[in-house]
C-alpha cells in the first residue's frame, strides 16, 4: 500500500515538472503539439503524462496548432522564404494540411513579389542575362521554397506597377517621343 502511494507521489511531482517544462518551452516560441510532444518525450518524461498535459495545454488555449502555424508562416516569410519551403517545413513538425493551408493563407503574402525580393537581395538589381545565371539564380529560389510560376516572376524583373512608380516626371524626354506628325 505504501508503494502506491510514492508511486501516486511520484507521478504528481513528474506531473507537475513535466507541465512546468512544457510552459517553459511555450513562453520561449510557439509550438505546434507534436513537437512539444517530441521535444518533451526526449526528456525522458512519460509519453501518457505528456498526453494528458498537451490535451490540458490546449484546452487553456495555451497550445494552439493553428497559432503556431501563422507564427511560423509570419517568421520564414521574413527570411525570404516561399510557400513550398514552409509548407513542408510545417508538415515535418507535424501539422495537419488543413492548418497549414489556412496559415498560409492568412499571412496575404504576393509570392511572386517576394521571390523578386529574394533574387534581388542575393543578386542584384539585374535579372540573369546567360543561362547558367538563369539556371542559379532558379537553383536558389527554388531551394527557397519558390515554385515555377513565382521564379518566372522574380526574372522578369519590375512589375508594370513598379514601373509607374520608377518613373519620374523630372526625367528629361526625347522630344521625339511627343512629335505625333512623323517629323
Amino acid at each position: 500500500m505504501r508503494l502506491s502511494d510514492t508511486d501516486n507521489e511520484d507521478a504528481a511531482a513528474t506531473g507537475k515538472r513535466l507541465r512546468l517544462v512544457a510552459l517553459r518551452a511555450l513562453t520561449r516560441k510557439e509550438h505546434g503539439a507534436r513537437e512539444l510532444q517530441r521535444k518533451l518525450e526526449k526528456k525522458g518524461f512519460p509519453a501518457e503524462q505528456v498526453s494528458q498535459v498537451l490535451t490540458s495545454l490546449q484546452r487553456e488555449g495555451l497550445l494552439n496548432d493553428n497559432r503556431y502555424a501563422a507564427s511560423f508562416v509570419r517568421q520564414h516569410v521574413l527570411r525570404g522564404q516561399g510557400p513550398c519551403r514552409i509548407r513542408a517545413e510545417l508538415r515535418t513538425h507535424g501539422l495537419a494540411a488543413e492548418a497549414i493551408e489556412q496559415a498560409l493563407a492568412a499571412a496575404d503574402v504576393d509570392w511572386q513579389q517576394l521571390a523578386r525580393e529574394v533574387r534581388r537581395k542575393r543578386f542584384g538589381a539585374n535579372p540573369p542575362r546567360t543561362a547558367p545565371e538563369r539556371a542559379k539564380q532558379g537553383r536558389f529560389l527554388q531551394y527557397r521554397g519558390f515554385d515555377s510560376d513565382q521564379i518566372r516572376a522574380a526574372f522578369r524583373g519590375v512589375t508594370a506597377s513598379e514601373e509607374l512608380t520608377e518613373y519620374s516626371a523630372d526625367e528629361a524626354r526625347d522630344p521625339r517621343d511627343l512629335d505625333t506628325d512623323g517629323s
